[in-house]
């Protein structure tokens, strides 16, 4: 049993457009805090050992400069890394998967001694998404595939109830309380859409289309987190 519900209102979650390198981007946001230590978070979300518990096997040179290679999954190079200090801690990384490249950043920010606040923000070039794929499942396409992440992360350190290993999560999508999570968590990214100005009846459709794709209750094609 995984606690969804305080998981999904432990998130938050945004979306916005600006430009990267003078071209525009969507650029996705989620924060959570979780009641471990600075030091604690940063190991979990660095190394390898501690990856693979909560998201993949992951290999590489895990190191500035390095590159790195999710199991099955994404790869890309370490762009950046600062690691803890004065309670922050940030890395960055390039996130290149069926030849396309986005870009990922973690921040880290300690909360007192005994808690860190967490965000993950993802993004990507508008002209790297094919319009299709915007237009039918908009920023949850990907949003609802980190969303994924942070549940993950949350079980290992022990700021949401139950048990869920990486390798049981495809099953357990097809669960009830696995699609209670993917129904949520689409919500979620129809009310961040809203937010940056999206209809919010758009914003919904396309919610439910991202609901139905990760659930197989849907048809259409779309993305994890890749895009």
């Amino acid at each position: 049993m995984v606690d969804v519900p305080t998981q999904l209102q432990s998130v938050t979650r945004s979306y916005r457009l600006e430009e990267r390198d003078g071209e525009p981007a969507h650029v996705q946001s989620l924060e959570q805090t979780y009641p471990a230590a600075l030091a604690d978070v940063w190991e979990a979300v660095t190394t390898a050992e501690r990856i693979q518990r909560w998201f993949l096997p992951i290999s590489g040179d895990l190191q500035l400069g390095g590159r790195y290679q999710f199991e099955g999954n994404a790869g890309g190079e370490i762009l950046a890394c600062e690691p803890p200090a004065d309670g922050l801690a940030e890395y960055s990384v390039t996130w290149e998967m069926m030849g396309g490249v986005s870009w990922l950043t973690i921040r880290l920010a300690a909360d007192g001694e005994e808690a860190t606040r967490f965000e993950l923000e993802h993004t990507s070039l508008t002209a790297d998404i094919p319009a299709e794929m915007w237009e039918t499942f908009g920023p949850g396409a990907t949003g609802v595939g980190w969303d994924g992440g942070l549940l993950g992360l949350a079980l290992h350190l022990g700021a949401t109830e139950g048990s869920l290993a990486p390798s049981e999560a495809e099953a357990w999508t097809g669960t009830e309380e696995g699609r209670s999570f993917y129904r949520g968590a689409a919500d979620g990214w129809a009310v961040a859409h809203a937010a940056s100005g999206a209809d919010a009846d758009v914003a919904q459709r396309l919610a439910d289309a991202t609901y139905g794709f990760y659930t197989g209750t849907g048809t259409g094609t779309g993305t994890g987190t890749e895009a």
